[in-house]
């Protein structure tokens, strides 16, 4: 279970010294919108690019993204059918189910693959299927939901080449696919700038933290508690039906997704949403409560299944 602990504890920290600067006012009124924007037009379509384009295309290729890619279908499903019945909105409906859905592969995901699983490369179809397929598709979502709706088709059809997430993801993948080699004086700048991605986002959750009510209360009480259901409990429990009932998965496959299944929803959801401004306040406590309730479920996971 360390590594369980180790990847709770240094996304604890983090986000603990990003409350701290809030508190203190380091950064002044500002600092948690520029290390947002930071975070979604620099760092993060640098660090999506450089993982991309150095990574081995055909792990997309398998049974176990098939699963991760249905029980990532079910948990956004049934929030989106319950969104379209409550009428929660396109844009608040779109953050909630990349709240139910999205799994922090990065950043916790990596330890966790490294010493729970064995292999960091586990987490890279995840990785891949996320920010290849549902990042782009999301954002389209909020792009034509919002401002970027108006005007002519072709360039609706073009939003998400307007993007930088969407961008950097899949330049990344075609670098990959045609196996260029990045000289180095482009890469490394790129690498280096791509590092301050996870802080960033990491530290603006923290700011944002300050002065707020304890998370699940207050108008997207409903819309959390249900991201944090699916997120921590269902779509875990999809991809454990799917591979043993439907693949016959057995031992450490079946472990391996289940496990990153089980993960948390991923910190730069926030990112996303603020940077559109909607349902902040819903991505903000889905994150914190089902990265708390991933610590248990994690451990009972990997003792049944390990």
């Amino acid at each position: 279970m360390q590594g369980v602990l180790t990847g709770f504890a240094v996304i604890a920290v983090v986000i603990g010294v990003g409350y701290a600067i809030g508190r203190r006012g380091y950064l002044g009124d500002h600092g948690r919108e520029v290390l947002t924007k930071l975070a979604f037009h620099v760092a993060s379509p640098a660090l999506l690019f450089t993982t991309l384009a150095q990574t081995d295309l055909s792990v997309i290729f398998s049974s176990r993204l098939l699963v991760t890619a249905l029980s990532t279908a079910a948990a956004a499903g049934v929030f989106v059918a319950v969104g379209v019945v409550r009428r929660w909105g396109v844009g608040r409906t779109t953050i909630g189910a990349l709240c139910s859905s999205y799994v922090n592969s990065g950043n916790l995901g990596i330890p966790i693959a490294v010493y729970v699983l064995g292999d960091a490369s586990l987490v890279a179809p995840v990785l891949l299927f996320q920010l290849v397929g549902v990042t782009p598709i999301a954002l389209t979502i909020l792009d034509l939901s919002g401002g970027g709706g108006k005007g002519p088709l072709w360039r609706r059809l073009l939003t998400p080449l307007r993007n930088p997430i969407a961008v950097g993801s899949l330049a990344g993948v075609a670098v990959s696919a045609t196996g260029l080699r990045i000289p180095a004086p482009v890469l490394d700048p790129l690498t280096l700038i791509g590092g301050m991605s996870v802080p960033a986002v990491l530290l603006a959750f923290g700011i944002s933290l300050c002065g707020s009510t304890m998370p699940g209360r207050g108008p997207d009480r409903h819309p959390v508690l249900l991201s944090v259901a699916l997120k921590s409990l269902g779509q875990p429990a999809a991809a454990w039906a799917l591979a043993a009932g439907v693949f016959g998965l057995r031992g450490a496959p079946l472990l391996d997704v289940v496990v990153t299944s089980a993960l948390p929803a991923a910190q730069n959801l926030y990112t996303y949403a603020s940077s559109y401004g909607v349902g902040e306040r819903l991505a903000r406590d889905s994150i914190l409560l089902s990265t708390m309730i991933s610590v248990p479920v994690l451990v009972v996971v990997a003792a049944l299944l390990g």
